[in-house]
């Protein structure tokens, strides 16, 4: 009798057939994929486009300028006038509050230009050197981990001086080292494998094997740590400017509303405080959120 065809290893290899010629999903489809599923990281997007959106409309959605007084209208409560009431110097909370998302943006994305494009760059360099050059860097590194991120900030307030841009240096060059090591590891890793060794044979320069090999394969948990440290500057910033040592006043700086005289009028107007810290809470969890997202699709043990 002749042998029957096995039927039940049919669909196990039509499976294996279809997981080779399955369509290779981009970053962006991945992205929407892994937020439609987690609705906590699709809340974390939709945060961080609000806060884009009133930071680039504030002008156009606040009655009044930032550093407009009313000196008649000191210390009022939230009224169809003043949506969250006014300040000691009868200055409208709304729209300073919608302001000063413009200063604790501008301390994330800064922290992104200088320290996470200045930590990738050192990181990479260091894992292609290698040799003496790795170790002095990374021994470099080690002495300014070994002191908390907002103590080295306060080092270079006082060494830089007071102003905008002045903080968000000394909030993105202390976020150099952590980005550093993560990046070097990963580019440790990369470097060793074999179509970066075959490159080598075949004669690439220093800078082909940086920018064409390297750098893109090491990009995911950079843009993982760039990501979650958005949340952490503006943490950072609002810190320094409840500290005095960040962005002087009159500028409207979240961190700066909790400090100073708010804290004289907490009884008699408790919104000086209360506003203030729903904005900057509810900022640094949809930037965690975002974060969190962004590692869960760049992560390839995350992405089922």
């Amino acid at each position: 009798m002749a042998d029957k065809p096995n039927t039940q290893a049919q669909p196990a290899q039509q499976a294996e057939e279809l997981q080779w010629v399955r369509p290779k999903r981009s970053v962006w489809q991945r992205m929407w994929r892994t937020w439609s599923r987690r609705p906590l990281g699709l809340t974390g997007l939709i945060v961080v486009i609000v806060l884009l959106l009133m930071a680039a409309l504030a002008p156009f959605i606040t009655p009044y300028g930032p550093l407009d007084m009313h000196p008649i209208d000191r210390l009022q409560g939230p009224s169809a006038k003043y949506i969250m009431g006014t300040d000691q110097f009868g200055r409208d909370m709304y729209t300073r509050l919608v302001f000063g998302s413009q200063i604790s943006l501008f301390m994330g994305f800064s922290s992104i230009v200088v320290g996470g494009i200045s930590g990738g760059l050192l990181g990479l360099l260091s894992a292609y050197l290698g040799g003496k050059t790795d170790i002095t860097m990374q021994r470099i590194i080690d002495i300014f981990q070994a002191f908390p991120q907002l103590v080295l900030a306060m080092a270079m307030v006082a060494a830089l001086g007071f102003g905008l841009v002045q903080t968000a240096m000394a909030i993105s060059l202390p976020a150099i080292p952590r980005l550093v090591r993560i990046t070097r590891s990963q580019a440790i890793s990369v470097r060793s494998r074999e179509y970066v060794l075959a490159a080598q044979a075949l004669g690439a320069g220093g800078t082909r094997m940086l920018l064409r090999h390297m750098a893109p394969n090491s990009a995911a948990p950079w843009l993982v740590a760039v990501s979650a440290s958005l949340g952490g500057a503006i943490i950072a910033e609002s810190s320094l400017s409840f500290l005095g040592l960040g962005v002087p006043p009159p500028h409207p700086s979240w961190g700066g509303m909790l400090s100073g005289n708010s804290q004289e009028y907490a009884e008699l107007a408790p919104w000086l405080i209360i506003y203030p810290g729903i904005f900057l809470s509810i900022a640094v969890f949809g930037f965690n959120l975002f974060g969190d997202a962004v590692r869960d699709v760049m992560d390839p043990r995350l992405r089922r």
